[in-house]
């Protein structure tokens, strides 16, 4: 977002195109890849792609970083800043915010994750908790009070999460790089 390359906005518009792609057109690539990796039936195949290769969160930050004021890389490459050094001091202390929005929803979406878990897991012991919610449900359809009771326990991790990355984004909005 920061550095100018030819090509720049077509690899964005690409990158914008493929959250347009529904999950079931790539279901099959995408198993057959982790598959041949050895990785099919570990917990692999649920985290690596919600971290590093979600469209959404490239976007995120890419509107995040186009946001932040240019004055501050002019003013570090007046210092003698290297583009590196730009990055790792000013810009990433300044998107904690944003990446926190990020960690947030990739830990829900993989805790509440249902269909990557059922096709990826063969092993009933790695089950996620949300197939393990499925299956009691199934087992026991007539106890509500107790499926309610382990959805409310499965929804605390989430919620302390969720708490504890609070007073970053509070701490990001309170922060400002230049003053106008």
């Amino acid at each position: 977002a920061r550095i100018r390359f030819w090509g720049r906005d077509t690899i964005f518009i690409i990158l914008l195109m493929t959250m347009m792609l529904p999950g079931q057109v790539t279901l099959i690539p995408i198993y057959l890849f982790w598959s041949k990796l050895g990785l099919v039936n570990t917990f692999w195949p649920l985290i690596i792609p919600q971290w590093l290769t979600n469209a959404y969160n490239v976007f995120l930050l890419r509107q995040f970083f186009m946001s932040i004021n240019t004055e501050l890389d002019d003013a570090a490459r007046i210092d003698g800043a290297s583009w590196f050094r730009i990055y790792w001091n000013i810009l990433m202390p300044l998107s904690k915010p944003a990446l926190g929005v990020i960690a947030i929803q990739a830990f829900a979406w993989n805790w509440n994750n249902f269909f990557d878990p059922l096709i990826y897991i063969n092993d009933p012991k790695k089950y996620t908790i949300a197939i393990g919610l499925r299956l009691f449900q199934t087992q026991q359809s007539q106890k509500m009070a107790e499926t309610m009771a382990m959805t409310l326990i499965a929804l605390i991790p989430v919620l302390i999460v969720f708490y504890i990355a609070q007073a970053k984004f509070i701490q990001g909005i309170v922060i400002s790089g230049v003053k106008g």
